[in-house]
């Protein structure tokens, strides 16, 4: 499709110099593009406004300051207020590879889709906590399946921190709603309904830092797994067994630690065999024996947080029959 004019849409709270990373990697970007740069500052007490105005001068920025309404709204917000017809949502913590808006361009002029996602990587400059959390997210053998792969998924699900979506679907699905996390896999259910396709452009990737602590990591895929049992209360055609796994991982783990005490070894060797090939495909990948090693915490981290918050929401949603926003407040805005 032709004519199309890029807005990036950015809500930001309290990390001004993740701002300027970003402003920097949309500096170094390859090609001749035309684009707005729409900044939401999402009630922040640690405003982005001084770096942000270090960069007007090389980059189209627009910048907004709002109360805190949670980062759906604020995507929303900028997108009532942006001047193209096709919006490219990022996080505040994402790194721009320089052939990022060519590989979007050139995928959506030969094969246009409403709304797009693309995969996540680690920057070399990260650390090695970041390199491992990127691993256990994104890798085939944890919950992050496709969206480490490399392969082109039709009606793939993009997350918000590096999503796109024509103005067209915005205005036609109203937008991100008030759960957080969760906003971004609701959009692309809703539009499905809609009749919109989505996909993943694999090479539109983006270097996500994530989290910068075990407990903030643990936190995040806490609320996962929270959410999801709530996507599938309003989506039920979204239900599947693999949403399971973490939990039955989890579940399963703990049983073969307990059965070593009947001298019961095999469950236990089984999941000593997962963690070892692992620790090889981590090595593999990063090509550093400590991000590796990390990577095996962060797996168990993952599994834990999200198999126990998923098991928690749909013991709450689904037997005791509560009210989402009255079961878990804390998700909604």
């Amino acid at each position: 499709m032709k004519g199309i004019q890029f807005s990036f849409i950015i809500p930001v709270f309290n990390r001004p110099e993740e701002i300027r990373e970003l402003l920097e990697s949309f500096s170094a970007l390859e090609g001749n593009h035309h684009y707005e740069i729409v900044i939401v500052e999402d009630g922040s007490t640690e405003t982005s406004e001084a770096v942000i105005s270090s960069f007007n001068t090389n980059l189209n920025i627009s910048y907004y300051f709002k109360e805190n309404s949670g980062p759906g709204d604020s995507r929303n917000f900028g997108m009532k207020r942006a001047n193209g017809n096709y919006f490219i949502i990022l996080d505040s913590d994402v790194i721009l590879p320089s052939n990022y808006l060519n590989e979007v361009t050139s995928f959506l002029d030969s094969t246009y889709y409403d709304c797009f996602g693309g995969p996540d990587a680690a920057h070399e400059s990260f650390t090695n906590l970041q390199k491992a959390i990127n691993f256990a997210m994104t890798s085939f053998i944890t919950t992050g399946g496709i969206r480490g792969g490399k392969q082109s998924v039709e009606n793939f699900q993009p997350r918000s921190f590096n999503m796109g979506l024509s103005k067209k679907a915005f205005l036609d699905s109203a937008g991100f709603g008030k759960i957080h996390p969760g906003e971004d896999p609701d959009l692309s259910l809703r539009l499905k309904k809609l009749g919109y396709k989505t996909t993943l452009i694999e090479n539109a990737y983006v270097y996500h830092k994530r989290r910068i602590s075990w407990s903030k990591f643990y936190k995040q895929v806490h609320k996962f797994g929270l959410v999801r049992p709530i996507l599938n209360l309003w989506h039920p055609r979204s239900k599947s067994l693999v949403y399971w796994f973490p939990t039955l991982f989890l579940l399963g783990l703990i049983v073969s630690i307990g059965l070593l005490f009947f001298g019961i070894k095999l469950p236990f060797l089984l999941y000593l065999l997962y963690f070892v090939m692992a620790f090889v495909l981590a090595l593999i990948s990063t090509r550093n024996i400590g991000v590796a090693l990390q990577s095996i915490l962060a797996i168990l981290i993952q599994f834990s947080g999200y198999g126990y918050g998923f098991l928690k929401s749909t013991m709450s949603i689904f037997v005791l029959r509560r009210n989402p926003k009255e079961a878990f407040p804390k998700l909604f805005f």
